[in-house]
């Protein structure tokens, strides 16, 4: 793992230069948050994020990391992957948006 590598603040991993990575916006741009803070994620993690929970839920009650953690399907989800390698790569399961 290169030194200095950044940390996933969801699941406290390292973010290795080669593995998926994307910027979550703490309150979705949709609601307002557009130019709002971000933070960087394994792109798992932030699928995972929005598998869980709704822009709605996001913007209001889960805007934040420690407010994440909390989230009952993001606590397990916490707890399963920080058993895995930085760089593990998996399919996240079922979501809560409507598709169109």
């Amino acid at each position: 793992m290169p030194e200095g590598a950044p940390i996933c603040p969801l699941c406290q991993r390292p973010i290795p230069p080669d593995v998926p990575q994307s910027l979550h916006h703490l309150i979705p741009r949709a609601k307002g948050g557009a130019k709002g803070p971000t933070v960087l994620l394994h792109h798992i993690c932030h699928k995972e994020i929005h598998a869980a929970l709704g822009e709605t839920d996001l913007a209001r009650r889960f805007n934040t990391i420690e407010a994440l953690r909390t989230h009952p399907r993001l606590a397990a989800f916490i707890q399963w992957v920080e058993r895995r390698p930085p760089g593990f790569l998996s399919r996240v399961p079922g979501g809560t948006r409507k598709r169109r």
